[in-house]
């Protein structure tokens, strides 16, 4: 009764009297005096959707599931903290009362509607501490004395527009049985969109009641809001030996995914694969009784430059194993399906009764079906059985549910065990999941039509219908010469191994698209196919199908580069001969206006710009050596350019044929040094795939280069192993590589023979790869020494040493290359090129960042990367207890006494009463961080103080400091200070 009694309680009336029995000692052991009645839960979340939104403000919705029966301890009202310092004062009130479970009738569920408006962006974690777990929970200790904790945590941020939670729309209680396969799907539905990672994690606790965890500014609290949590005591997962010792459980057959491997050690785990995401398989339960496990949905948000972590879910569930000569029913499920939006998705779903020893013939069965898309989805049960019960689940989609993860419905079959029930003779379920993927339709009717520029140059008119879906984000416009593979039946978009590149996008309301190849014209004597299809916006994303494919040819023939061929390797005099094709109009006859050839060079595999070489003249000249280059070190690639000029002021006409690069060739040493790699690489129009590349070397104090080996190469180049048994330790050889190429599909020019530049190269191992130290911050001298304000600057010191890998490397260097960047991720960027085994990176704006570096030897070759070697920022932010306002201009205003950078601090100051008194936002362009002066802008109240000023004495204050990391990690202070006068 005294349980009961103080669960009825209101929050303030509840803590008085539980500070009464803890003067009387009755709370000596936080165990003591707690009810016994909770199975599992979960916290569902999401934003504002009210025609105001304010987009702090979160809507919750947390579902209990208790025991059922007579003599029940009721839960009418939950206390929720939020992460922010803050509680729910007065408990959430239930909505309705205990709601019976389909299926289990010992347990009831409970649903609690709330919602917060939090102060500020960021990470809160919204938790709740219930009282208590119920009774003789196998897989952990004391049960009836543990507290149940759940929690969800979300990411407020403008920037990610309107966010939801995951919605688990299957129970969390369910049953089993011994030696038999349990499973269980909770049915996770993400209305966004978003991607759902699941991990299995013990139950947990709180170290103290909810009414002890409840602090200001809620009346005659003094917790902090926060509770501490930790694994319940001797937690193990179900399939634990140590729970059936000297039994060990065993797998039983079983065809599902994963399969049963009868005899060896019993699984228990939560699926990540595509098609059965979230579903958990105990395969096999040994011993009966209850058993509890949570597990965690962390949700990841797809964004323009990658993935993003949104949020996460704890649900504790709870699982119920008798023993039984019950089987369980068998689901039969449809394929799994992929349908193009618009269409009508019907399924029959089937079971069949595993019947009892006793029996003479299988009972009926009950079919439940739990999806995040029902409704609008239907599912009508036809038939109960025996010997078969079927239902019909329909769908009919629409372009708002494209998507590019699947949707996933939760099917469940139920038996009902002839005769009363009893601990032997429980229903038994069998649950599978039926995956459904919503793609675009494709764009229809596509037309390509062969046209003209205003300049002249050939283009492509293409043409389609208004796009089927108003929703889609995009269309893409793909372009190839000659005709592509055709698409797979449930293929979105149009991937790279297609031959397609992108050449345009457009709104989805677009019908028409103009293709002039950059302004540059296309070629003539070619045939260009195009396909389109279109995307749909994030979180859900999702694409459509390719369109059908449409052609058009030009006639005649453009004027194409053939050789970009290294003649000479010098540093100062090296020759590269570049070739080409004379251009033929469709018609054959000559070229109106005055025709020259423009050749252009710009240095690299993809230049951003090329400079003019030289202008012929005539379409006679096809060939040109361009001498006086740096072919040791660079690699260069060549633009044609046809140029027709015309009088009486008509503008000219320029094609522009495809750039080709020359051949780069390197040779690397292997470790220990018995080897060379050679590799090479190339950016041209040509195919060199079709033939091998032709690889000569020669050694040093010879005049002569001669073959030694062909090899493969791919569309951008290649590389062979050069392990010839008599190659010497310590002497230089030199290799190029000469490739063979040709154009396609024209096929018109073929042995397009192309010499890369000579590497010269010493037979010696590489450098031994440096092992870096990270000379440590001192973090507690700098919160010391820095004071508030300001822009300071910090310095990392480096040091290294050449280790011993890999086997057989050299242990000398003639420099080094340092690498640093700002976070735990992204790319590295080379900061310095030391030639000491040391590195002072200076004028930092943050103490945190990772390095790495590498070793450079005499020939250049370079090392292997280091170990990477991080630190986080030093954050660091004290505040005074005492500051004097008192009109002298000394400690008169409250900031902070030391801190590293900082973006924002949101600053709240209460009186002993709990009472707001004070409240700002600082950041780090304002001179002075927080600087209270003693004010109390705070309406209606400046405790007891005059002139609009407080009163001196205690005050306590919740700042909340988002640092100027590269995580943005945000952290807060609590404690009090002083008012002097």
């Amino acid at each position: 009764m005294l349980q009961f009694f103080l669960f009825r309680m209101g929050a303030g009336t509840r803590l008085a009297a539980l500070l009464l029995l803890a003067v009387a000692g009755l709370l000596a052991r936080p165990e003591v005096a707690r009810a016994s009645h909770i199975r599992a839960g979960d916290i569902q979340a999401k934003v504002d959707t009210t025609p105001v939104h304010n987009p702090r403000r979160i809507f919750f919705k947390m579902v209990l599931y208790t025991t059922e029966g007579q003599n029940v301890v009721d839960q009418p009202e939950a206390i929720i903290f939020f992460g922010d310092g803050t509680a729910t004062c007065t408990p959430v009130p239930r909505v309705g009362g205990r709601r019976p479970l389909p299926g289990i009738s010992d347990t009831s569920y409970n649903i609690y509607l709330f919602d917060h408006i939090f102060p500020s962006t960021g990470q809160y974690t919204i938790k709740f501490v219930g009282e208590n777990r119920v009774a003789a929970v196998l897989n952990m200790s004391n049960s009836s004395s543990q507290s149940f904790y759940i929690s969800t945590t979300i990411y407020i941020d403008p920037a990610l527009g309107l966010n939801h939670t995951p919605v688990f729309t299957s129970p969390a209680v369910d049953k089993g049985a011994t030696n038999q396969v349990f499973l269980h799907n909770p049915g996770a539905y993400d209305a966004d969109g978003d991607s759902l990672a699941y991990t299995l994690q013990p139950s947990q606790k709180s170290t103290l009641l909810a009414a002890d965890i409840l602090g200001p500014p809620c009346p005659n609290a003094t917790g902090n809001n926060n509770p501490q949590v930790l694994d319940v005591p001797n937690f193990r997962y179900p399939n634990d030996p140590i729970i059936t010792q000297p039994s060990v459980p065993v797998q039983v057959a079983y065809n599902g995914d994963p399969v049963g491997v009868p005899g060896a050690p019993a699984i228990f785990e939560i699926s990540n694969r595509p098609r059965s995401r979230g579903q958990i398989t105990w395969n096999a339960p040994l011993q009966s009784g209850t058993y509890n496990v949570a597990f965690r949905v962390d949700e990841y948000r797809r964004v323009p430059l990658g993935w993003r972590w949104i949020g996460q879910v704890v649900r504790d569930m709870q699982i119920i194993v008798v023993n039984t000569n019950n089987l369980r029913p068998i689901l039969t499920l449809p394929p799994n399906l992929c349908v193009v939006a618009g269409q009508t998705v019907t399924g029959t779903v089937t079971a069949t009764d595993g019947y009892t020893s006793t029996s003479t013939a299988p009972t009926p069965i009950t079919l439940f079906a739990y999806s995040g898309i029902r409704p609008p989805a239907t599912f009508f049960q036809t038939t109960a059985g025996p010997p078969q019960a079927s239902g019909t689940f329909t769908w009919r989609t629409d372009c708002s549910n494209v998507a590019r993860q699947p949707y996933l419905v939760v099917f469940k079959a139920q038996d009902t065990p002839a005769g009363a029930p009893t601990p032997s003779n429980q229903p038994l379920i069998d649950e599978q999941v039926w995956s459904i993927t919503v793609v675009g339709p494709p764009p229809r009717n596509v037309q390509a039509v062969a046209g003209l520029t205003s300049g002249g140059l050939n283009s492509t008119q293409l043409s389609w219908s208004q796009y089927a879906c108003a929703n889609a984000s995009n269309i893409y416009v793909y372009r190839k010469v000659g005709p592509g593979p055709a698409p797979g039946a449930c293929e979105t978009g149009i991937p790279a191994s297609s031959g397609y590149v992108r050449i345009g996008t457009v709104s989805p309301t677009t019908v028409a698209f103009t293709d002039d190849n950059g302004g540059r014209g296309l070629d003539r004597g070619l045939t260009y196919c195009y396909r389109l299809y279109a995307d749909f916006p994030l979180p859900a994303g999702g694409a459509s199908l390719a369109s059908d494919e449409a052609c058009v040819t030009f006639a005649g023939r453009a004027a194409q580069l053939k050789n970009v061929d290294v003649e000479v390797t010098s540093a100062t005099a090296g020759q590269i001969a570049v070739r080409w094709t004379q251009p033929r109009s469709a018609s054959g006859a000559s070229f109106a206006g005055t025709p020259s050839f423009v050749l252009s060079r710009g240095e690299g595999l993809a230049p951003t710009t090329y400079a003019p070489v030289r202008t012929f003249a005539s379409l006679n000249d096809t060939s040109y050596v361009d001498t006086g280059l740096n072919t040791l070190d660079r690699q260069y690639s060549y633009r044609l350019e046809f140029v027709r000029s015309f009088a009486n002021g008509q503008p000219s006409v320029t094609e522009t044929s495809a750039p080709a690069s020359s051949v780069r060739t390197t040779a690397v040493a292997s470790s220990p040094p018995t080897s060379f790699s050679v590799r090479w690489s190339y950016n041209v129009p040509w195919d060199n795939s079709a033939r091998p590349v032709t690889i000569y070397r020669r050694p040093s104090g010879s005049l002569n280069f001669v073959q030694v080996a062909t090899a493969p190469t791919g569309l951008t180049g290649g590389s062979y192993l050069d392990n010839d048994p008599a190659l010497v330790k310590g002497e230089t050889y030199c290799y190029y590589v000469r490739t063979e190429g040709r154009y396609v599909p024209t096929g018109f020019l073929s042995s397009l023979l192309n010499r890369s530049q000579e590497q010269c190269r010493q037979l010696i191992a590489l450098p031994c790869a440096p092992v870096l130290t990270l000379r440590p911050t001192n973090c507690d001298s700098l919160a010391a020494t820095q004071p508030s304000g300001g822009n300071p600057t910090y310095a990392n010191a480096l040091s290294w040493t050449l280790g011993n890998t890999p086997a057989g490397c050299e242990a000398n260097a003639v420099s080094y290359r340092v690498y640093y960047r700002p976070g735990a991720t992204g790319a590295f960027a080379l900061i310095g090129t030391p030639t000491q085994p040391s590195f002072l990176h200076a004028n930092l704006p943050a103490t945190g960042g990772c390095y790495a570096v590498q070793a450079v030897g005499s020939g250049g070759a370079v090392s292997d990367t280091s170990n990477v070697a991080c630190q986080d920022n030093c954050l660091f932010f004290s505040l005074p207890n005492v500051f004097t306002p008192n009109g002298d201009a000394q400690n008169a205003v409250f900031k902070p006494r030391s801190n590293s950078p900082v973006r924002r601090v949101h600053f709240q100051a209460f009186n002993r009463w709990g009472r707001k008194v004070f409240e700002n936002t600082t950041t780090a362009q304002d001179p002075v961080l927080i600087n209270w002066d003693g004010g109390g802008p705070i309406s209606g109240d400046n405790s007891g103080g005059k002139d609009g000023k407080v009163a001196d004495g205690i005050y306590y204050y919740l700042a909340e400091v988002e640092f100027a990391d590269a995580a943005g990690t945000t952290r807060k202070y609590k404690g009090w200070v002083e008012i002097i006068r």
